[in-house]
C-alpha cells in the first residue's frame, strides 16, 4: 500500500476536522477523496505531507511512518495545494528550476515524467507565474510537484476555479500519469470527477461515509429514484417535499431528483398530485443513481 491511514483524528479547538478515519491507498491507483467544502479533505492531506501533526492515530506514505520518517516522506512525495502556492514574480521556468534545485535534480534530468504537461506552457516560461491563467497556473504547479519524481502525488482540488475545458485536459494529464507508476490521491468537491478515479472515499464533518469503486458506490444507492420536472421548479420543491411518499427530493440540473418512501409508488400518482398544485409540462420517469444521490443519501 502507497498510503495506510489508522484511526486518524484531528481537532482545531472545538471543532473537530477529522473524525477516526482510516483508508488504504494501494500503490499506482488513483484515489479520489470526495466531499463539499469543510469536509476535512485539506488537514487530512497536510497531515499525509507532514505539515500538521494528529492528535490521534496513524499512518504512513510508501512505507515511512508521518511522524517518525517526516523528511523521508518530503523528499518521496509532489504535493499541489488548492490555492496557487508557486512564487508570482518568478517566471514560469524560473519556479520550475527552483523546486528542481531543492530536490536535487534538474528539469533535464526528469523531463520526460512533465513533459506532456510542461511542452503547454513552455512558450510561455518566461512569464511571470502571477500572471498567468488558472489552467495554466494549474499546469505549472502540477509539473512542480512532478519535476523530483515523486512516488505519490497530491492534489488537493486541483481543479477548484478553472474552466471545464482545463479541468477535462488535468484529468486526461493524471491517467497519463498513472502509467508512471505514479500514485495519486487527488480531492475534489465535484462529483462528476469522482466518476474518474479508481476508488473514491466520500467524507463529510470530518468522517468517512463509504468507500468504494464509482460504480459500486452508485451501486449502493438502496431505492429507486426518479427525475421530476415542471414549469414551477421552485415550487415543485416546495410540493415534493410535502408529499406524502416523498424520502428525498434536491435540486439535480434542470430537473429534481426524487426518491419515494415506498415500492408501491406509481409515477402517475405522483403526476396526478403535481397536476392538482397547479404544474403543467410535468416529465417524471426513472433514472439511475450517481455518486452524488449516494453522497447525499450517507450525508442525511
Amino acid at each position: 500500500m502507497s498510503i495506510i491511514v489508522k484511526n486518524i483524528s484531528k481537532s482545531y479547538k472545538q471543532v473537530k476536522a477529522l473524525d477516526n478515519i482510516s483508508l488504504e491507498v494501494p500503490s499506482g491507483e488513483l484515489f479520489g477523496l470526495i466531499g463539499p467544502d469543510g469536509a476535512g479533505k485539506t488537514t487530512l492531506f497536510r497531515i499525509l505531507t507532514t505539515l500538521l501533526l494528529p492528535n490521534e492515530g496513524t499512518a504512513s506514505v510508501t512505507g515511512y511512518d508521518i511522524v517518525k520518517d517526516y523528511k523521508s516522506i518530503r523528499n518521496t512525495v509532489g504535493y499541489m495545494p488548492g490555492r496557487f502556492s508557486l512564487y508570482q514574480d518568478l517566471t514560469v521556468e524560473e519556479n520550475l528550476r527552483f523546486f528542481a534545485t531543492i530536490f536535487g535534480t534538474t528539469i533535464e534530468e526528469n523531463y520526460d515524467l512533465i513533459r506532456d504537461i510542461y511542452v503547454q506552457i513552455e512558450p510561455f516560461k518566461n512569464r511571470r507565474a502571477g500572471r498567468l491563467s488558472g489552467g495554466m497556473k494549474q499546469k505549472l504547479a502540477l509539473s512542480c510537484a512532478l519535476i523530483h519524481k515523486p512516488k505519490v502525488l497530491f492534489l488537493d482540488e486541483p481543479t477548484t476555479g478553472v474552466d471545464p475545458v482545463s479541468r477535462k485536459e488535468f484529468w486526461e494529464m493524471l491517467k497519463r500519469l498513472q502509467e508512471q507508476q505514479i500514485t495519486i490521491f487527488v480531492s475534489t468537491p465535484y462529483m462528476d470527477e469522482a466518476a474518474l478515479c479508481d476508488n473514491i472515499a466520500l467524507i463529510t464533518n470530518g468522517k468517512i461515509l463509504r468507500i468504494d469503486t464509482p460504480e459500486g458506490i452508485k451501486a449502493s444507492f438502496p431505492h429507486k429514484i426518479y427525475k421530476v420536472k415542471s414549469t414551477k421548479t421552485f415550487k415543485l420543491i416546495q410540493d415534493l417535499g410535502a408529499y406524502e411518499q416523498t424520502h428525498s427530493a434536491y435540486p439535480f440540473g434542470e430537473y429534481i431528483h426524487f426518491t419515494p418512501n415506498t415500492t408501491a409508488f406509481r409515477t402517475q400518482d405522483l403526476t396526478h398530485f403535481l397536476k392538482e398544485n397547479h404544474h403543467t409540462n410535468i416529465e417524471v420517469f426513472e433514472t439511475g443513481p450517481t455518486i452524488e444521490d449516494t453522497f447525499m443519501e450517507l450525508s442525511d
